[in-house]
């Protein structure tokens, strides 16, 4: 089975955020580490996984992300505090 991943990146606390959606989380946190593609996340340095949520099917992940998408500041920055208030990175728990 196949889990795709919604996440907030975000470059430091109270920061720049980056929302998107994956089936392959440290792939994707891999890519945008090493700065692979040009984009926002390079331009901004957004490498810090500070929020994930699990899905079974990607019409659903989606769904998420786009919600997300279009959350005020306040909304996200209430959500990451309230599952990862120091902010750290949460990469480092996939290893």
């Amino acid at each position: 089975m196949c889990v795709f991943h919604v996440c907030i990146l975000a470059s430091h606390k109270h920061s720049i955020f980056y929302v998107g959606v994956t089936s392959d989380l440290p792939r994707r946190l891999a890519g945008h580490r090493s700065d692979a593609a040009p984009g926002f996340t390079r331009r901004y340095a957004v490498k810090r996984l500070v929020y994930v949520e699990p899905y079974d099917d990607i019409a659903t992940a989606r769904r998420r992300e786009h919600q997300l998408k279009h959350w005020r500041r306040d909304w996200k920055i209430a959500l990451i505090d309230a599952h990862n208030p120091d902010w750290r990175d949460m990469a480092e728990e996939l290893s």
